[in-house]
């Protein structure tokens, strides 16, 4: 009979591992990079998205739209830049601008808000600039109306 309780404990640490594993599944699952499956938004706009009024971008800095994954930058009055908020490494959205620093909140990248560049890694690649523009008083992000 010794043979029952060995496989019984064989069959435990069995389930142990597989639980173990599927944690380790679900964890990197939250670091996924994808970005148009699951339901997930894309990266960039793939259509004209309204950010509401462009004097809300403080000339000489920027401003996190979190909710639609971009920053805008006006380094000149009249003037604005955007990049995804999506970070590059992992996929997480950006969630602060300090010192003109966008920080991910997920492995620490950080990233020039000017320019879009990485300062701090894991990430290794540039935010991806988003076509951005003034009309009518507000900003308006992504690719113009066909």
């Amino acid at each position: 009979m010794p043979a029952q309780p060995a496989a019984r404990r064989t069959v435990l640490k069995g389930a142990a591992a597989l639980a173990g594993a599927t944690g380790t599944a679900f964890t990197l699952a939250g670091c996924s990079t994808a970005t148009n499956s699951g339901g997930t938004s894309p990266a960039t706009p793939t259509a004209p998205v309204d950010l509401g009024a462009a004097d809300e971008v403080p000339v000489g800095g920027a401003k996190l739209y979190r909710e639609r994954k971009l920053i805008v930058s006006c380094p000149a009055e009249g003037q604005y830049v955007a990049f995804s908020a999506q970070c590059t490494h992992a996929g997480c959205v950006l969630d602060k601008i300090e010192d003109g620093e966008g920080n991910c909140p997920c492995h620490g990248s950080r990233f020039d808000v000017a320019t879009g560049k990485v300062l701090r890694g894991p990430a290794t690649a540039a935010l991806p600039p988003v076509e951005v523009r003034a009309e009518g008083g507000k900003l308006i992000a992504g690719p113009a109306r066909s």
